[in-house]
């Protein structure tokens, strides 16, 4: 039984941060692997900064084709919008379940929002919660303090955004030590932020 954590964000685009993040928790906790799922549109975001679908997953599959624990993932792609967590989840169960354990990874800012996630309650029965550090406001719910099921990884805390990228990008700044070589090279060669 293989233990993989997903990675879920809409990588627009993936930069180092994620990556430390992916590797630190494959590399320093029990999962075997971690996929980047790549989000058509979340429920909490407007779409207009968004690159198409497909140009995203051409990211993460560069950024991680060098890394044999770390895959990206287009599952949401063609389940029904908007894509809730719970929902991928059960998808992914019915697809792999037999040899495959799924786990959530979310940044310690996701989980004091947790309880408004749909089907939070069901997501928490049947699935481990790895989070890792981030810097922000707010208090992390008194039900998820010391939950059995929650478990904090001490992963380097990133504090580098896409939103930071895209808009230094456009600025006309050098942002390419934020990425990994392969995302940049298809991001500059595609115009992609500009």
């Amino acid at each position: 039984m293989k233990k993989i954590g997903l990675y879920f964000g809409t990588f627009n685009p993936i930069h180092i941060g994620h990556m430390v993040i992916a590797n630190h928790m494959v590399e320093f906790s029990d999962l075997d692997e971690v996929w980047f799922v790549v989000t058509p549109q979340s429920p909490f975001k407007t779409k207009k900064t968004l690159l198409d679908n497909h140009h995203r997953y051409q990211m993460v599959f560069e950024a991680t084709k060098d890394f044999a624990k770390l895959s990206p993932s287009k599952i949401e792609f063609d389940l029904p919008q908007p894509n809730y967590t719970i929902n991928t989840l059960v998808h992914l169960d019915e697809k792999y379940g037999n040899d495959h354990q799924f786990c959530l990874i979310m940044g310690e800012d996701n989980l004091k929002g947790f309880h408004k996630w749909k089907n939070y309650e069901t997501i928490l029965e049947n699935y481990h919660l790895y989070v890792y550090p981030r810097i922000s406001e707010g208090k992390i719910a008194h039900q998820f303090e010391g939950h059995p099921k929650i478990h904090k990884v001490n992963a380097p805390i990133m504090e580098i955004s896409s939103t930071f990228i895209r808009k230094n990008h456009q600025a006309k700044k050098n942002i390419r030590t934020l990425l990994p070589d392969a995302v940049w090279r298809y991001m500059d060669e595609m115009n992609f932020y500009r």
